[in-house]
């Protein structure tokens, strides 16, 4: 095994330890002996198991940016409805077919409270979301003021509809999210194109 492909094994390996014990239960030795490797051999990839945790978090915040499910320049006028659905669809379904996903997170927006670090990108990658969702429900309208102002707000109702939805389903509430985000996207979509506003 390559010293690359060791790296994405043992990220891979930490990553489900981590959703299954918790960063605080999950050592250095444990992760070595689920790899069948020496401590030694662990510690050459990764100096502590913070940098793993960090490690693990840059890779999470990149695998959930806005640009990774919603690429604005697929987007016009017509199929500005059907595409969120669609996009946002893909997202939820992607987050619920990885069944440590919802457990990694809830640990990390745990360590956001006693580390700034961790909240601070968390945060920015919601304020992503809020703006992305801003710029695609613009193309729905013409750029008035009134209008802009709407779909500032509108954009921040759907990037707090995806959290709130991430976070219901890390709960293992059995809701009927597709359903919801279809219903959100097609009451703000319609909103827009009548005027800015739901």
């Amino acid at each position: 095994m390559d010293k690359k492909s060791t790296y994405a094994v043992i990220l891979e390996t930490a990553y489900q330890m981590f959703a299954e014990y918790g960063f605080e239960k999950t050592s250095m030795a444990m992760i070595a002996k689920q790899l069948d490797i020496s401590k030694p051999a662990l510690y050459y990839h990764f100096p502590s198991k913070e940098s793993i945790v960090d490690m693990l978090f840059e890779e999470l915040c990149e695998s959930i940016e806005f640009h990774k499910f919603f690429t604005r320049s697929e987007y016009t006028k017509e199929n500005l409805e059907e595409k969120l659905i669609k996009d946002g669809l893909y997202m939820i379904m992607e987050q619920k077919t990885d069944p440590h996903y919802s457990r990694i997170m809830k640990q990390y927006q745990a360590l956001g409270y006693r580390n700034p670090k961790y909240a601070e990108r968390l945060v920015r990658i919601l304020d992503q979301y809020a703006y992305g969702f801003d710029e695609l429900l613009r193309l729905g309208n013409p750029p008035e003021a009134k209008a802009i102002q709407n779909t500032r707000i509108l954009g921040q109702l759907l990037a707090m509809t995806v959290d709130s939805i991430d976070n219901f389903a890390s709960y293992g509430l059995d809701y009927a999210y597709e359903e919801i985000w279809r219903s959100t996207v097609q009451a703000i979509v319609n909103g827009v194109r009548d005027g800015g506003s739901m």
